[in-house]
Formats: structure tokens, C-alpha cells, sequence
């Protein structure tokens, strides 16, 4: 990975980060390279309630946005922003207000390249929400002005129509700070650390803690 002179992560939901990019967050980290995490709700619609159980409807808030605070701080994560929106809800934000938000963080942070999610690869209305947001700010941009947009595409067909992903980061150095940060959400990932731990785990999933792509957003496209 080149220096980056700032990363802006936007993603809508706790554990996001962790799934998609916590090795590649962790290296931006050791690199010197400020780190801002932008977390849009605290994912309080959830179907997770732990494995075996442990918390309610009611209790889930409070205990999610304690997750997403103890993975931050195992994947290295000291500028973390929560702008409290609600779960599910996102896509239904105006537009004029999303674009805004991210806007902000521009203008604050100048980040050289902002990872979130592929829009129409993100499966999630949420995903996809945050991403059209991204997509539509920077495109509003002048050219020369434009962070990177290095983007998570999680649908199955990705890699069909967008074709091979543009990065390939290997991070089997970070394998111990993922499995942290994965074991922080313990009210979502419980069963998927589980998985991991068999002895027949299932390639895909294995490869959750070795190599995290990106697909560069082409403009032009």
C-alpha cells in the first residue's frame, strides 16, 4: 500500500470495518497514516443477539456501540465517529444530508482515499445507501480534488462485472487484530468465530483473516 496522507472509513453499521478491512486499517495505522472511522448507526436492528444469546432488543444499542469501540481500539482506531443514525433506516436519509455528512468529512480530514462499500455489490440497503452517498460526493468533486475511492463489494457476482478486484491486501500479519476485533463484536460474529475455529473451516471463511479486496471506483465507467 502506497502513504496515504489520511483514510476516511464510512460504513454504515459496528463490524463493517472488522469483515471488510480491519488488516488494512491495522497497516494504515502502523504506517503512520491517520485513521478516521466514520460509523453511521450502531446497528440496533441486528437479528444477532448473541451466540448463545445474551442480550435483548432493548439492550443491543448500548451493547453494540460498546462492541464497535472495543474493536476500534483492537484494530488501532483513535478517531472514531458515531453520527447516531438509526439501523435500516439509512437508504430513507434525503440525499442533501448524506452528501453533506460526507462532504464534512472531507473538507475536515482531506483524506487521500476512503474505503466503504461498492454501490449495487454492498447487498445490504444500508451498504448500498452509504455507498451512492460516497460515490455521489466525490463525483460532485472536481477532479484533481478527488480522493481514491478503494471500495468493498460483497456480492457474490462482484467479481463477474466489476472483474478481479483492483486490491489485493494480504494481511495474515494482522491475522491476531482481526480475530480481536471480530471477537469484539461478539454479538454478531459468535457463530462465524465458531466457523473459524473448526478444523474443516471452509476456505471462504478463512479467507476473511487473509486477504481483504478493494475495487477502485472508475468515474469514467
Amino acid at each position: 500500500m502506497s502513504k496515504e496522507n489520511h483514510v476516511l472509513v464510512i460504513f454504515p453499521h459496528p463490524d463493517d470495518e472488522t469483515f471488510s478491512s480491519a488488516g488494512t486499517i491495522a497497516r494504515y495505522i502502523d504506517q503512520g497514516v491517520p485513521v478516521t472511522y466514520v460509523c453511521l448507526t450502531t446497528g440496533q436492528m441486528a437479528r444477532n443477539l448473541g451466540n448463545p444469546p445474551f442480550a435483548t432488543r432493548e439492550s443491543l444499542p448500548t451493547i453494540r456501540e460498546r462492541e464497535l469501540e472495543e474493536a476500534a481500539q483492537a484494530i488501532g482506531i483513535t478517531d472514531l465517529r458515531k453520527m447516531g443514525m438509526r439501523d435500516k433506516t439509512v437508504e430513507f436519509e434525503p440525499h442533501d444530508e448524506m452528501d453533506a455528512m460526507v462532504k464534512s468529512f472531507i473538507d475536515e480530514l482531506h483524506p487521500s482515499v476512503i474505503i466503504s462499500f461498492y454501490p449495487k455489490f454492498a447487498v445490504h440497503p444500508d451498504h448500498e445507501a452509504t455507498a451512492e452517498a460516497v460515490v455521489r460526493t466525490v463525483g460532485q468533486m472536481p477532479e484533481s480534488e478527488r480522493p481514491r475511492l478503494q471500495l468493498v463489494a460483497f456480492s457474490n457476482d462482484a467479481p463477474e462485472k466489476l472483474g478481479d478486484p483492483d486490491i489485493l491486501n494480504e494481511i495474515s500479519d494482522y491475522k491476531e487484530v482481526k480475530l480481536r476485533a471480530f471477537e469484539a463484536h461478539a454479538s454478531q460474529t459468535g457463530s462465524f468465530l465458531e466457523q473459524l475455529a473448526t478444523p474443516d473451516v471452509s476456505g471462504q471463511a478463512q479467507s476473511f483473516l487473509e486477504v481483504e479486496p478493494y475495487w477502485i471506483y472508475n468515474f469514467e465507467s
